[in-house]
Order: C-alpha cells, then sequence, then structure tokens
C-alpha cells in the first residue's frame, strides 16, 4: 500500500497518532507536501464527507477524522508555505447575530477545511456587518451564515441586503443553512444556495471559490 492510501485510510479511521508518523514519512520518500495534502488528508476527508452525507458515518467519526486532519496539516504547513501552495479559496462563517448555537457551525467548518480551504469562523452571534467586513477584509469568495433559530433567521437577508449596498454582492455568493432554513427562503432573500448538510456545504463552497 502506498503511504498516501495508508495516510487517507488511517485519517477515516480517526488514527492521529499514526497520520503524526506518516505525513514525516511521505515528505522523507520524496512527496511534495501538497501531493500529501491532497491525495493523502483532503483525500482522506472527502470519503469522510461522502459517508457522512449517506449517513454511513455521524458527527464523532467526522470529529475524531478532523482531529487527524489537523494533526497532518499542522506538519505540512511549513512546507506548504515554501512550496507556496495557498487555499483552494476563504469562506467567513458564522452564526446570525442574536443565535448562539454553534455545532453546526463547527461541522460545516471541518468539512470546508477537510476540502482545502480557509474559514473565517467569526463564531456565533455574527452580526450582518461583521460578515460583510471580515469578506472584504480577506478577499473569501464565500460568505457561509448559520441559524437555528426561525427568530434570527431574518438576519440572513440583512446580510445579503448588506452586501448589496457595500458593493461586494457580485464578488460573494452567500451560502445559508440550518434547521428552518429552506431552499424556497433562500431564494426568497436572494442568497445564493441552501444546503441541507455540511458535506453539501463544503462541496457547493469549493465550487464556487473554484468557479
Amino acid at each position: 500500500m502506498s503511504t498516501l492510501t495508508e495516510i487517507s485510510e488511517k485519517l477515516q479511521a480517526g488514527k492521529a497518532k499514526e497520520i503524526k508518523v506518516l505525513v514525516p514519512q511521505a515528505l522523507e520518500e520524496g512527496l511534495s507536501a501538497a501531493q500529501i495534502l491532497n491525495e493523502g488528508l483532503l483525500a482522506g476527508m472527502s470519503v469522510v464527507g461522502e459517508k457522512f452525507k449517506n449517513n454511513e458515518v455521524f458527527v464523532p467519526e467526522v470529529l475524531i477524522a478532523a482531529r487527524a486532519m489537523k494533526v497532518g496539516a499542522e506538519i505540512l504547513k511549513p512546507y506548504l508555505v515554501s512550496e507556496n501552495v495557498t487555499a483552494a479559496g476563504k469562506v467567513v462563517l458564522g452564526t446570525v447575530k442574536g443565535d448562539l448555537h454553534d455545532i453546526g457551525k463547527n461541522l460545516v467548518k471541518m468539512m470546508l477545511e477537510g476540502k482545502g480551504l480557509e474559514v473565517i469562523d467569526l463564531g456565533v452571534d455574527v452580526a450582518p456587518e461583521a460578515f460583510v467586513a471580515a469578506a472584504k477584509e480577506s478577499g473569501a469568495k464565500v460568505i457561509c451564515c448559520s441559524a437555528l433559530l426561525t427568530t434570527t433567521m431574518g438576519v440572513m437577508k440583512d446580510v445579503v441586503a448588506l452586501c448589496e449596498a457595500e458593493g461586494i454582492r457580485d464578488q460573494v455568493k452567500i451560502m445559508i443553512g440550518g434547521a428552518p432554513i429552506t431552499d424556497a427562503y433562500c431564494k426568497e432573500i436572494g442568497a445564493d444556495a441552501y444546503t441541507s448538510d455540511a458535506a453539501t456545504c463544503s462541496e457547493t463552497a469549493l465550487r464556487f471559490c473554484q468557479a
């Protein structure tokens, strides 16, 4: 079995300790950091994301796989910098103002990072101004807004309106998600995409960043 395949499989199993050994081993074998990242770590996370979407694995498995991914990515960071490897894109993420739920958001963050995207996580209770300022500052192509309460859904509409007012609406895609959110609501407020789960969200965000 190749080291890259082994990295992918150990990551899927959440074996962080083994990832810690395998990533330097792959570097010693002369593989580039970009190759280890893409064909080892990200390939493994992609399988986890797909399985999660199909209900074959659940949140705990995703958490331990993401932890293993983090361990591998930390080792690769200085090598990726020297190889000038940049993230596949930048995404601003947060739970909207008035809403303090973060479990779904944190899962989305892991899935986004598992696609090689850089995530600017603004946390919870995020005002529209903060989403827009972060997108402008970072040059992110995607804003992801999460809400779990019907009472806070309206803030998503404010994010869309503020992006328009600030003249960046044509530069960013606005994605929304959370328990009370629907595709119909997404269309109603003029957002770009609604996704029902973290795995689909990460795939859609990556597509937007690559467009």
